[in-house]
């Protein structure tokens, strides 16, 4: 499982890289194919330049790509399936062989300056909304006016909106008055995977078309229907969908455990996707790789 946006923390994998020095070198790489000075910006910040999106998309597929070759050189399981949470789709093209990593970071630094470029600073928003069924916060966003709808399903009673900011401020009033445990605008610098990311969708059109992709030599479960494509055009078609519409992690990682997967290893900072997993479903194993510590003992 591969983390998107919000998984970034300055300092991330530092521990790691003071014993594998090959991540320093995949962040050079990455970093020398959009002109920045990737790892630097990881581990010194400032926070502002980390959490830009166009650069967080790329460090964090760097991450995600540099534990992943950590895995495959030192024995970890050969894995039946991959799949990532929003920007962490990429990450898994990457691993599955389907893109380069310069061509993805390239191509998802793309992706964060359109997706960034499409909603005026401080004209949308996010917010999760704990402790509501999904048809509950649904019906929520629909009784406001403005644009605003579900952009993320992440578990069980574990939902987050986008849309433009006034609208998500009355959603998450109108979530509360429901009886949400809890409903909270959330840190970060777009309306993600809601209508408002139409135009960065169109432009995005243009920049994947210019990108060699093959299919994945492991199958990419993906967001937008919690399946996988089979074949181009409908692979290029769900990453074009994935943009302005939502994710369906819970119903990605219900479709894994269907078809047989007893064990989710998050590659990539932090334990967002492992803790979600647990609640989703808790006879699935979760583990994260993104300390040294956990990596370890994932490795067994």
């Amino acid at each position: 499982m591969f983390p998107g946006q919000g998984s970034q923390t300055v300092g991330m994998l530092s521990d790691i890289s003071a014993e594998y020095p090959q991540v320093i070198e995949c962040f050079q790489r990455a970093g020398d194919s959009i002109g920045r000075p990737l790892w630097e910006i990881t581990t010194s910040g400032p926070d502002t330049e980390l959490n830009s999106t166009e650069i967080t998309q790329p460090a964090l597929l760097t991450a995600s790509v540099a534990l992943w070759e950590i895995w495959q050189t030192s024995g970890g399981e050969a894995p039946a399936m991959l799949s990532g949470h929003s920007l962490g789709e990429y990450s898994a093209l990457v691993c599955a062989g389907s893109l380069s990593l310069e061509d993805g970071v390239r191509l998802v630094h793309e992706r964060g300056k359109l997706m960034q470029k499409a909603v005026p600073h401080g004209k949308g928003a996010m917010a999760a909304v704990l402790g509501l069924d999904d048809g509950v916060v649904a019906a929520c966003c629909e009784a406001v006016d403005g644009v605003v709808s579900p952009a993320n399903f992440n578990a069980p009673g574990q939902v987050v909106i986008a849309g433009a900011t006034a609208a998500v401020e009355s959603a998450v009033e109108a979530c509360r008055e429901a009886g949400a445990r809890r409903a909270v605008l959330l840190p970060v610098s777009g309306p993600f995977h809601c209508e408002l990311m139409r135009p960065a969708q169109n432009a995005f059109a243009d920049v994947l078309g210019r990108v060699d992709l093959v299919m994945p030599s492991i199958p990419i479960v993906h967001n937008v229907d919690g399946e996988v494509a089979p074949d181009l055009d409908a692979l290029r078609s769900k990453l074009m969908a994935q943009i302005a519409e939502p994710v369906l992690w819970t119903r990605c990682a219900q479709n894994m455990v269907a078809a047989g997967v007893t064990r989710l290893v998050e590659c990539g900072p932090g334990k967002v996707l492992s803790g979600l997993v647990k609640r989703i479903d808790k006879s699935v194993q979760a583990e994260s790789l993104g300390t040294l510590d956990g990596l370890r003992a994932a490795l067994g």
